[in-house]
């Protein structure tokens, strides 16, 4: 308890870099997810949370692993395979890691959050991770490569200044927006039909998320292999899949608290 506090207390205190869709883009996920849950979820997440939001804690796993006490949750971010695979054969190499994942750990957080055999504190920090992860899962780069770093070393000049594929990805794109958090969250919220949300919310299993991000990525990854320079013409090319993983990941978790608080 003292060390998660701790924790959280310090967190303003961090490095910023290397965040899956930036401050901005996680509690935008957040957001989104805060919309769609019912009472009984909204009732258990308050419980959880006390007076903090999902947007706010969406962040703190990224601020939280660069404390000596959470060193060993760096790995819990992303979920790095060969390129190239099929859909099965995907699913089968990320299943089968026995090192820690986003995939494993999410799993294990999911289940964690509402064991009543668990303390609040325990609890409150596994569905921290859970929001977190979630949106961790739906950023392409974060399915990437571990011989690059998941494009970390994939070195690029974007608008005149250098930059890396999965940074990039992080927080260049959504920067262009010049949207806050809450003005993204709530116009990408309101953009999506609610056909197309229960059409997402019926894909369940989060290694077909991880699936579809890494389709995303092999597309990045030859993208980046014939120009190191894109111009202006990048962030209209791919602002609809930014925009579709952002809403994708807010409406998921919001089913996935839905389903663990019935």
């Amino acid at each position: 308890m003292k060390k998660f506090l701790f924790a959280l207390a310090v967190w303003a205190a961090l490095p910023l870099s290397s965040w899956a869709w930036g401050v901005d883009g996680h509690r935008a996920v957040g957001l989104i997810a805060d919309r769609h849950l019912t009472d009984k979820a909204r009732r258990q997440v308050t419980a959880l949370l006390g007076t903090q939001t999902l947007a706010l804690v969406s962040t703190q796993p990224d601020e939280m692993r660069y404390l000596p006490e959470f060193k060993e949750t760096a790995p819990w971010h992303y979920v790095n395979t060969a390129l190239g695979l099929g859909h099965d054969q995907y699913l089968q190499a990320v299943k089968g890691q026995t090192n820690p994942n986003a995939y494993n750990v999410l799993v294990a957080k999911m289940k964690e959050m509402r064991d009543p055999a668990k303390t609040q504190a325990q609890r409150a920090e596994a569905l921290i991770f859970v929001v977190h992860i979630v949106g961790d899962m739906h950023q392409p780069m974060h399915t990437g490569r571990a011989e690059d770093k998941g494009g970390n070393d994939i070195k690029l000049t974007y608008r005149g200044k250098d930059t890396n594929l999965h940074s990039l990805w992080d927080s260049g794109l959504l920067d262009y927006q010049g949207l806050t958090y809450t003005e993204m969250g709530q116009q990408y919220d309101a953009a999506v039909p609610a056909a197309l949300a229960k059409t997402w919310q019926s894909v369940q299993d989060p290694a077909e998320w991880l699936f579809e991000s890494y389709t995303a990525a092999t597309q990045l990854y030859a993208e980046a292999a014939q120009n190191a320079n894109p111009d202006y013409r990048y962030y209209p090319a791919h602002a609809d899949l930014m925009k579709h993983r952002i809403q994708q990941a807010g409406i998921r978790l919001a089913a996935v608290l839905n389903e663990a608080f019935k």
